[in-house]
């Protein structure tokens, strides 16, 4: 049975009219622009439409280690930060800043102001930016919003940063903390984290993920081709796309899906950064790898239901999947895991162990595939429609 929850009796934006935001210069601070489209991605595109973006580059939050992997990350990083200011797509210009990975030292955090204030600024001056409107999606960025001249400062909260393995919870905190209390206005996307960062400004909001939907409802265009290495696969394909890590993948429960479904096709795409060998081991189970984002309709086309398998800690509790609402849209059946965001859009499967999780996906099973009349149920969540609720939550904040 499909377990729902009511939604939550939380101040969210209901538009009375388009407040719209047209001939603006925004700020960003986000992840790497070449990264995965996230939630900010796609409402910087579409703002990008009427205003100009200075998208800033991850500047990070966790102090590096000895790893290949860091080592090469900060080889790009130096790179990157080489390449002058480029517009990346249109009104959406990148800069990569150089700064420490290390907020918990105040000798490193004061340099790291002054050192990624005069690189924004240089940034600033060369596109002729004036009074611009900063979306802060990373809390690291708080050393130095509201330094910029802006003419207001949004902080956009997408997850609970301090729960992330690796990161510095207490320096993070502090930091989020002045951020949140600094800004004009808050916005969250979880209930979990209005819950929390209301109490620091009550000029806070939830407003929930949208989903791409054009875009995942391709998976039931005639005209969309399924890749051959997944085409080829046995039948039937459970499949799950999105970061293969630690904080979000339950390894374990995974092992137990391929194995009770012996005959299927357990499929993940998706850059791993976490062992993932105990998968591997599995005859049927299928690592494929990162995929565009343009290529992931036809992939999903191919499942014959989807997955959200993260393990129940802080960060899981307190994020809001977008792949949720992605996969619903290209008409897919979901099983998920009890994250609360999951269950509050009250039309996916949820498994509270591994035995129920396995019986969710039998039964998700009977009526396997893209449907339509799931993908019906995503139209009026798009991503323009969550647009008109922020920009009448900013236009309401200008005015206080």
């Amino acid at each position: 049975m499909i377990q729902s929850q009511d939604e939550a009796a939380t101040p969210t934006a209901v538009p009375s009219c388009r407040a719209e935001l047209t001939g603006r210069d925004m700020l960003c601070f986000s992840h790497d622009w070449n990264g995965d489209p996230l939630s900010k991605t796609h409402l910087m595109r579409l703002l990008a439409r009427k205003n100009r973006v200075l998208w800033i580059n991850s500047i990070g939050y966790r102090m590096p280690t000895v790893s290949k992997t860091d080592a090469r990350r900060a080889f790009r990083k130096l790179a990157a930060a080489a390449q002058p200011i480029r517009e990346v797509e249109h009104n959406i210009f990148v800069a990569s800043p150089l700064v420490i990975p290390a907020y918990g030292n105040p000798l490193i955090r004061g340099l790291n102001r002054r050192l990624l204030r005069f690189q924004v600024k240089r940034a600033m001056s060369k596109l002729g930016f004036r009074r611009p409107i900063n979306w802060v999606f990373n809390p690291a960025a708080s050393v130095i919003a509201g330094t910029l001249g802006e003419e207001q400062l949004i902080y956009y909260c997408v997850d609970e940063y301090t729960a992330f393995s690796g990161v510095p919870a207490q320096s993070l905190m502090s930091l989020e903390e002045e951020l949140a209390r600094r800004a004009n206005l808050v916005i969250v996307s979880a209930e979990r984290l209005y819950q929390s960062k209301a109490a620091l400004n009550q000029n806070t909001h939830l407003v929930r993920h949208g989903v791409d939907f054009d875009h995942f409802r391709k998976a039931l265009d005639p005209a969309c081709q399924i890749p051959a290495e997944i085409f080829r696969l046995p039948k039937p394909i459970i499949g799950y796309f999105g970061l293969i890590a630690a904080d979000w993948i339950d390894v374990a429960l995974l092992v137990e899906v391929a194995k009770n479904f012996p005959l299927a096709s357990l499929v993940m795409l998706g850059r791993s950064t976490m062992d993932v060998s105990a998968l591997e081991r599995l005859p049927n189970v299928h690592l494929l790898g990162r995929k565009p984002y343009e290529s992931l309709p036809g992939y999903v086309k191919a499942f014959d239901v989807a997955l959200i398998p993260f393990p129940i800690n802080e960060a899981t509790l307190n994020s809001n999947p977008l792949k949720a609402r992605e996969y619903l849209a290209s008409g897919l059946p979901v099983i998920s895991t009890a994250i609360p965001e999951v269950e509050v859009l009250g039309q996916c499967r949820i498994g509270v162990d591994p035995q129920s999780f396995c019986r969710q996906i039998s039964e998700a099973l009977t009526d396997p595939g893209p449907n339509l009349a799931r993908s019906e149920t995503m139209r009026g969540e798009s991503w323009l429609a969550r647009l008109a609720m922020i920009e009448e939550l900013v236009a309401m904040a200008s005015q206080d």
